[in-house]
C-alpha cells in the first residue's frame, strides 16, 4: 500500500546508575526520620496491640467454640 507510513518507536530512555544513587540520596535527605524515641514508642504501641488484639481473638474463639460444642452436644 502506499499510504502505509512506518512510525518509528521513540527511542527508550537511557537508564544510568550513577543519577538514580544521585537523586536517590536527594530524595532519601528530604525525609523526616522518626527519632529513637518515637521509634521505641511505636514498637510498643505494636506489640501491646498485637497482644491485645491476639487475646481478644482467642477469648472470642474459646467462647464461640464452648458455645458450638454445647449446641452439638459435644460437651464431655
Amino acid at each position: 500500500m502506499a499510504n502505509d507510513v512506518k512510525t518509528e518507536s521513540p527511542a527508550k530512555p537511557r537508564f544510568n546508575i550513577g543519577a538514580f544513587v544521585s537523586e536517590t540520596r536527594r530524595e532519601i535527605s528530604k525525609v523526616t526520620w522518626p527519632s529513637r524515641k518515637e521509634t521505641l514508642q511505636m514498637t510498643v504501641m505494636i506489640v501491646v496491640m498485637a497482644l491485645v488484639t491476639g487475646v481478644f481473638f482467642l477469648a472470642v474463639d474459646t467462647g464461640l467454640g464452648y458455645i458450638i460444642s454445647s449446641i452439638l452436644g459435644m460437651n464431655s
